[in-house]
């Protein structure tokens, strides 16, 4: 049986200045942002940032299965959440305010990803997030607070069509109107 070797401490700390430093130089050059100047910011060199990432696909789909396993977690904290008594209702609005918010700053990244077709093993992640955001909806249903036909590609296709390219007002007035469509009470006046 071939076991992978556990990465020593300082290749791990290697690979997480990588990742942050790709996800900051993507987002201000666009998806041609170079390696060099990747591993620059890091403060690794060139030759240690293509160890960890033989190509920039590579690189760009690490970042994106970072940013969902991040995603996951945060939906499953807030499901546990719901287990222990917080409102569904309550800990899906503000679910979706933050992925909404990470989306919007990750923008750049999303799209490098599209552009260089990195995947990056995200799947699992979302398969996770997704189990989780099942047992969210199954309980704010359970509340009597979301409509009984509500699923979780429902919250895919909010999310997916969230306005992430604009400001925050726009992003958060766009929530206002259209998280309340898949509630049972409705859109409150103010």
């Amino acid at each position: 049986m071939d076991r992978a070797r556990p990465m020593r401490a300082d290749a791990v700390r290697n690979r997480a200045r990588i990742l942050s430093a790709a996800r900051e130089q993507i987002t201000l050059l666009g998806p041609d942002a170079p390696m060099d100047a990747i591993a620059e910011a890091a403060g690794v060199a060139v030759g240690t940032l293509y160890r960890h990432f033989p190509t920039k696909t590579d690189l760009v789909g690490a970042v994106i299965a970072e940013h969902t396993a991040r995603m996951a977690a945060d939906v499953e904290a807030a499901a546990d959440r719901v287990d222990g008594g917080a409102g569904a209702l309550a800990e899906i609005t503000a679910l979706v305010h933050r992925v909404v918010e990470s989306a919007a700053a990750d923008r750049t990244v999303k799209a490098a990803a599209r552009e260089l077709g990195a995947t990056g093993g995200a799947r699992p992640y979302e398969e996770r997030g997704g189990t989780a955001m099942g047992r969210l909806i199954a309980a704010a249903r359970a509340e009597g607070d979301l409509h009984p036909d509500v699923t979780v590609e429902d919250f895919l296709l909010l999310l997916a069509t969230a306005p992430t390219d604009q400001g925050p007002e726009v992003r958060r007035r766009w929530l206002e109107l259209f998280l309340p469509g898949l509630t049972t009470r409705g859109r409150p006046t103010a």
